[in-house]
């Protein structure tokens, strides 16, 4: 087979171990050995394959992959797809570092553990990195020099500490950061908003950061269309700076992609990669699509203040969740202008006053969540809202009447505004002293009467008289 350049056996049920005769294939250009059942280690021939662009071998039980010497050996590789594996013998993965031509490099979801090689910022040409799903520990690190190609970043669920990265001031052509499921604390750099102005996806979840969120600066990144930060510990308000996420105020986001110009086929590659992301109360891990969601998540902190009105100025996004946080006022009445929202949760909060009518106007909800609050009056009905046939959506909040909740609502079940109720308490004072003015006149005039009656002995005798002439006069007419 010298004469080769693809060979694509992918998705197939192989099994066993790689054949040394694949060091044959010397003029192979593309080999693809993915979602099979493969295990043990590459064979030592496959640094013969010195005309190898790709290499896709994920979803198998590979031991160990490219060593230090099959690096040296493969110059021309540019996309290497690993992830999906079981290897766990703790080599070192600085050896990708000699593959120089790297564009697109996955080695997500393995069992690799140590400290992460900084040699990766070197690798000049190299656009998407993904190193999720493992064990990598320590800081993230940095390097004198700097990759000015890199777009697509993820290193979520790791065990990385220390504060947030900061070689990534230099990577000036990032896209999508992910940094999700660490354990990475202190505040969010003021710079991320000047040093990164072409981000979009940035998800920073379920790590230990704190202090007050850079709105100021997050403004700065016209192009941002994702924004999650849940489960940390930011305080403070909201402040009305989303005014400057213009992407998130269009009404169609493009996905972001990257050409890998290959010599034999021009191969593209999406370079968003996967995005864990917690969906219409699920958490969804988003492979390669999430250029089309829209949204921000800041649930699971210590926000405090009101939801800001110039929040319903985001038309483009999909997903809102400002749950679990101290939120206090009403829903922005202008909420409806969120059209294409399909996933709303304001749950455990304090929140308070109607649900705005105007919800009833977001024809693409599918999932809401407004329970532990302090909303009061009717839920507002809609074609949309109608589907929403489940009462819990609505829990906890004591003074929410109509369906789906089994509560029926009464004329008075609207919220008072408080002047409506001081005019009513001033009308239940008035009712509560005329009874006690019937109770007092009536006890004091009997009083007055008996006193009469008692002390006066003509006035007693009269009376007496008068009794019984009536008496008499009764008795007469009755015979």
């Amino acid at each position: 087979m010298p004469n080769l350049q693809v060979l694509e056996l992918s998705n197939n049920h192989l099994s066993g171990i790689m054949p040394l005769d694949i060091g044959n294939a010397t003029s192979l250009k593309l080999l693809g050995i993915d979602c099979n059942h493969l295990e043990g280690e590459l064979p030592e021939t496959i640094s013969l394959l010195v005309n190898l662009v790709v290499l896709y071998m994920s979803d198998n039980k590979f031991t160990s992959t490219i060593t230090n010497r099959d690096s040296r050996q493969l110059p021309a590789v540019k996309v290497a797809n690993i992830t999906d594996n079981s290897n766990s013998s703790g080599e070192s993965w600085s050896t990708f570092c000699g593959l120089t031509l790297m564009q697109y490099l996955d080695l997500s979801n393995n069992e690799l553990f140590g400290d992460l090689p900084g040699c990766f910022w070197n690798l000049k040409d190299l656009e998407f990195l993904d190193l999720s799903g493992n064990a990598f520990a320590g800081e993230v690190p940095t390097s004198t020099f700097y990759n000015s190609s890199l777009s697509s970043l993820h290193l979520s669920s790791n065990n990385f500490i220390g504060c947030f990265p900061a070689v990534l001031k230099k990577f000036k052509s990032l896209v999508v950061l992910d940094l999700g499921y660490n354990k990475i604390s202190g505040v969010i750099p003021p710079w991320v908003g000047e040093s990164n102005p072409s981000l979009r996806i940035l998800s920073l979840r379920t790590n230990m950061f704190y202090g007050s969120i850079p709105w100021q600066q997050l403004s700065q990144l016209p192009h941002l269309q994702l924004l999650d930060l849940a489960g940390n510990d930011f305080v403070r308000s909201i402040p009305g700076s989303f005014v400057n996420f213009s992407l998130m105020r269009q009404t169609f986001v493009m996905q972001p992609v990257v050409a890998l110009d290959m010599v034999f086929n021009s191969m593209r590659f999406s370079d968003s990669g996967s995005l864990d992301i917690i969906w219409k109360r699920w958490e969804y891990t988003f492979q390669g699509t999430h250029g089309f969601v829209t949204g921000i998540d800041i649930s699971g902190n210590s926000l405090s203040g009101e939801i800001p009105s110039e929040l319903t100025s985001l038309k483009g996004m999909r997903l809102l969740n400002i749950s679990r946080n101290n939120l206090s006022g009403s829903i922005p009445k202008d909420i409806g202008n969120l059209k294409l929202l399909e996933s709303l949760d304001l749950s455990w909060n304090k929140l308070s006053g109607d649900i705005p009518p105007s919800v009833s106007n977001l024809m693409f909800l599918t999932n809401l969540n407004l329970s532990n609050n302090l909303l009061s009056g009717e839920i507002p009905t809609g074609s949309q809202l109608q589907t929403l046939e489940d009462p819990s959506i609505y829990d906890n909040n004591l003074g929410l009447c109509g369906l789906p909740l089994s509560i029926a609502c009464t004329n008075n079940s609207s919220t008072t505004t408080p002047v409506d109720g001081a005019k009513e308490h001033h009308h239940e004072l008035e009712t509560l002293w005329l009874y006690y003015s019937v109770i007092a006149g009536t006890v004091f005039g009997f009083w007055v009467w008996f006193g009469v009656l008692f002390f006066c002995k003509i006035w007693r005798v009269a009376f007496f008289s008068c009794v019984d002439a009536m008496q008499q006069n009764i008795v007469h007419k009755m015979k």
